[in-house]
């Protein structure tokens, strides 16, 4: 959950971080430019790691490897920062870069790999890769055409969190289709007399992140992952008719004062509600639906729910416009290598085995997408709930398009948009607003 905020408040931070790269990769300074990573180090027991994950996560990731380090021998030396956006590109700029680091954004490992600071995977990490992760994930850590880290950990957005209890008592059946969850909205709001679904914008000045989820998710459902890789990419614009219409969908929902926002108010109090806040509202029975990812497990269980199929609250994935059909977005990280000595090596080998994700996850609090990982390791249903999608061949997968495009839009434009969106602003301004953010060149 940390990990998750921290990463949507820090996204604007790697503008900076891409920019000063870009600035100085240009200064002529010492010590600089692409070449820096032609410096091979020699392997001497120790390998430093750096990343965003901090406080209880950290000691959790350190623990994840501990009895392996010792049985080969190889001090595995883990820091943490909140500046990790801006100062990996400074370090590695610099000829200061950890041995390895754990990026929460495939677009700044792949600016960096671009300019030449990150080294090509080992073969043994590509191996892991083919064997245990599908093409989709392997893409995130491939820039032209060269493989250069693997996956970590993961998340699954999209849940849809409900009461069993009241389903049963009211005889509702879980939607198998957009169409029918719509449906099933407008009889809970007929049967109640109360808006069914609560939603919560506000997170600081990341405010609005979680509509950008919204939109996501319909996006991929409804036009397909074709469009929404084009989307990542601009070649579909936000003023495409195809995302204007995901915009629809999700207003159906969102922007219909009869169906939120329950326990908090009109529409308009989406933006002020705390995301965190709507775990309270799902826990006490005043919202009977939420919109959230698996790490809002933790936030209902703070609030006092129990979590499961047979529990106070438990969760279905939004559904498709066809029924059969899965797809999801989510997060995760990257795990990408300033050395390549025989130790480092190692280490990133571990790191993208499933012996190492079954390590973390039986921790607690964490999932992976690697297929050799147990889903009963995980410590609660969702989250083993979460880990057999991502293993399901059969589903879609696709990162978070907000941290794949420019942080000018994903975490400015965008989450502006929604905010306005919700605000009232008619959506094709919204919607021309957000593409006025993209890079001109």
């Amino acid at each position: 959950m940390r990990s998750l905020s921290h990463r949507r408040v820090t996204a604007p931070i790697a503008i900076a971080a891409a920019l000063g790269l870009t600035l100085v990769g240009c200064s002529g300074n010492a010590g600089g430019g692409s070449g820096s990573s032609d410096t091979v180090g020699e392997a001497d027991g120790v390998v430093t790691v750096y990343g965003t994950i901090a406080d209880t996560e950290a000691e959790l990731l350190e623990q994840s490897w501990a009895d392996w380090e010792k049985e080969n021998n190889i001090d595995i030396q883990y820091e943490s920062s909140k500046e990790f956006e801006s100062q990996i590109g400074i370090r590695a700029q610099g000829g200061n870069p950890p041995d390895l680091a754990i990026f929460p954004q495939p677009g700044l490992l792949a600016d960096l790999a671009s300019r030449g600071f990150i080294q090509p995977a080992p073969e043994g990490v590509e191996k892991n890769v083919d064997d245990n992760w599908s093409a989709d994930w392997k893409a995130y850590g491939t820039v032209d055409d060269t493989f250069y880290g693997a996956p970590l950990m993961a998340s699954v957005k999209g849940f849809v969190w409900y009461s069993p209890k009241q389903f049963a008592d009211n005889g509702w059946a879980v939607p198998k289709t957009y169409q029918e969850m719509l449906d099933l909205t407008a009889k809970m709001q007929s049967t109640t007399g109360k808006a069914p679904w609560c939603a919560g914008f506000g997170s600081g000045d990341a405010t609005g992140w979680p509509g950008t989820d919204w939109v996501e998710d319909l996006v991929l459902r409804q036009a397909g992952p074709d469009v929404y890789d084009q989307w990542v990419k601009n070649e579909v614009k936000f003023t495409d008719p195809q995302i204007s219409d995901a915009f629809t969908s999700v207003g159906d929902i969102l922007l219909n004062p009869s169906y939120v926002n329950a326990g908090f108010g009109d529409v308009t109090s989406i933006n002020a509600t705390a995301f965190g806040d709507v775990a309270n509202a799902m826990a006490d029975g005043t919202c009977s639906l939420t919109h959230q990812a698996s790490f809002f497990d933790g936030f209902l269980t703070d609030a006092g729910a129990t979590v499961g199929p047979d529990a106070d609250i438990w969760a279905f994935v939004t559904p498709a416009v066809t029924e059969g059909e899965t797809a999801v977005t989510g997060g995760g990280e990257i795990v990408g290598a300033f050395s390549n000595d025989a130790d480092t090596q190692k280490v990133q080998e571990y790191l993208s085995s499933s012996d190492w994700a079954n390590s973390r996850v039986a921790l607690g609090g964490v999932i992976s997408a690697n297929k050799g990982l147990d889903p009963a390791n995980a410590k609660s249903p969702i989250l083993q709930e979460a880990i057999k999608i991502l293993q399901d061949p059969d589903t879609t997968f696709r990162f978070d398009a907000s941290d794949l495009m420019p942080g000018a839009v994903g975490a400015g434009t965008f989450w502006k948009g929604m905010v306005d969106w919700i605000n009232g602003t008619p959506q094709a301004d919204v919607l021309t607003s957000i593409e006025g953010g993209w890079p001109t060149n």
